[in-house]
């Protein structure tokens, strides 16, 4: 295969495989954002070079009290030509495939991307285009919302690394894209 940037999946649900609830809320998950939790996520983006996002995550992010990203981020959309007033200098719009985008994000010097937002993780996955998926589960069942794993055209196997269970009952398990024949 050739090169081209490493995609890293670090993403919460519930017990059902929810990302949010169909309105977006995520305040079930983020009670579980304590120091622990905080610890593993910082531990992960040490090893990201670039953020890519949806729309979807981009409006939840905005709602924020302040900007959680400290790396470029490349918002992944069809619909958005620009970025809201004062964030031009904070995201970088792109209307590209993940293929395309992966090679992009590799001309312009970037080697591990974070890949974040359902549809945004769905369209990588179609594509067969994440390398690491890290799933924290939290111990909560919300019955219905935002799935983090859409329909697939095939099976996409993951080697399994590890799983670490936290002292708040999230349970984080750790997953390797197998090598691709």
């Amino acid at each position: 295969m050739n090169a081209r940037v490493s995609t890293h999946v670090y993403c919460g649900t519930s017990l059902d495989g929810f990302i949010a609830r169909p309105d977006g809320d995520i305040g079930w998950l983020v009670r579980f954002a304590d120091d622990e939790a905080l610890a593993a996520y910082n531990e992960f983006a040490a090893r990201i070079d670039v953020m890519v996002i949806g729309r979807g995550t981009f409006e939840k992010v905005l709602e924020f009290d302040t900007w959680p990203y400290d790396k470029p981020v490349y918002l992944l959309s069809s619909t958005l030509e620009r970025p809201p007033e004062g964030f031009q200098d904070k995201v970088t719009i792109v209307c590209l495939k993940p293929s395309d985008l992966l090679a992009h994000l590799y001309e312009a010097g970037f080697r591990a991307a974070y890949i974040d937002g359902g549809k945004v993780v769905q369209s990588f996955l179609a594509e067969d285009l994440i390398d690491e998926l890290i799933v924290a589960k939290v111990p909560v069942l919300i019955g219905e919302g935002i799935t983090l794993f859409g329909s697939l055209a095939s099976d996409i196997e993951f080697d399994h690394q590890e799983t670490r269970i936290c002292s708040n009952g999230l349970v984080r398990s750790y997953y390797a894209r197998l090598d691709r024949a």
